[in-house]
């Protein structure tokens, strides 16, 4: 079989294959247990290979890679088109090789081993932080039904913990207290795997330059730099930083036809949780704007003047977004305007 074209549609157990000529001719459609493909590929002449970019896409463009094949990953979304009418394993890959094939498609930069670690601490982190936020509100919560409120804040809930173990005079059942301080456990045991995974990327953002470019802009931090170095392995991948803050969904959403520009809401489409860590650390620049002295500064001013709050904050996300995508592509550094 001369395969110059091959779609795989991945699964957990079993992938379907399909495979075309030089010619586009369908030469192989082929169901292969997970354990024997990498055997088949190694057998075939080196071809173009296009997957769905998904988690375990990653780990599969590298492994094939290494036989010597082309392969490219499209997200899902632009595969759709593609799939004719009932969807099933066949026609999904079938869609994937004719959607690789296309000169104008978008492709998903394959990440290293290195890369998707640094991501593992980051969601496990954000996973970490919604787990401390639920017991910290359950903490808040239990106290209030016997009387005891507190303040919204984590340094209230710890000053309530540090009354339930020093103070016996609070007026709780010993249910109660019991219950509270297992929740006062887990909260610490939180607390310290957080520390763990901050010095973890503290450490890698060290010896990763482009990390150490990204926390020269005006709020991006630790975290969030150390977010886009690993979410983003090829920055040439967009035309622009406009293209890229797109796929952050920090541009309003296109609804035009007939010449007629419409732009509505923030379309929130591509990686939420970058989004999210932009969208916080534009918050602190917005906070910050009256006292920084430079023509950020000044525009933020002038927009505070005009527009509402969360709309000047998603506004300089976009900003700090594109500004991203400039220092990653040029290699440079953050310099700040000065006023006129």
């Amino acid at each position: 079989m001369e395969i110059t074209t091959l779609g795989i549609d991945l699964a957990k157990s079993v992938f379907q294959l399909h495979g075309l000529d030089a010619d586009g001719a369908v030469v192989l459609q082929k169901k292969l247990r997970r354990g024997a493909v990498l055997d088949f590929l190694g057998k075939l002449d080196p071809c173009l290979i296009g997957i769905e970019a998904c988690p375990t896409s990653h780990f599969w463009a590298r492994e094939i890679a290494v036989l010597g094949h082309e392969v490219r990953l499209i997200p899902p979304a632009y595969v759709k088109p593609y799939v004719k009418r009932q969807k099933n394993d066949a026609a999904d890959a079938e869609a994937i090789c004719e959607a690789v094939t296309r000169p104008s498609m978008r492709f998903v930069p394959v990440k290293s081993e290195e890369q998707q670690g640094v991501l593992v601490l980051h969601r496990s982190r954000d996973l970490l932080m919604r787990q401390r936020t639920m017991i910290l509100n359950a903490i808040r919560a239990h106290f209030a039904e016997f009387g005891i409120i507190a303040a919204q804040g984590p340094r209230k809930v710890a000053e309530l913990v540090v009354r339930l173990r020093d103070d016996d005079t609070l007026g709780l059942p010993e249910t109660a207290r019991s219950a509270l301080l297992a929740l006062a456990v887990q909260l610490d045991s939180l607390a310290a795997e957080l520390r763990n995974i901050e010095r973890q990327l503290l450490a890698w953002h060290r010896q990763n330059t482009a990390s150490q470019r990204l926390e020269t802009i005006p709020g991006v931090g630790i975290i969030t730099a150390t977010a886009l170095a690993a979410s983003v392995p090829d920055p040439s991948v967009f035309r622009s930083g406009r293209q890229f803050a797109a796929w952050l969904g920090l541009v309003p959403r296109q609804n035009s036809s007939g010449g007629k520009d419409r732009l509505g809401r923030v379309s929130k489409m591509g990686n939420g949780y970058l989004r999210r860590l932009l969208v916080v650390g534009a918050t602190s620049v917005t906070r910050r704007a009256e006292t920084t002295h430079t023509r950020t500064g000044v525009w933020t001013q002038a927009l505070l003047e005009r527009k509402p709050y969360r709309l000047v904050t998603v506004a300089i996300a976009n900003r700090t977004a594109r500004t991203a995508w400039a220092l990653l592509a040029k290699g440079e550094t953050y310099r700040a305007a000065p006023a006129a």
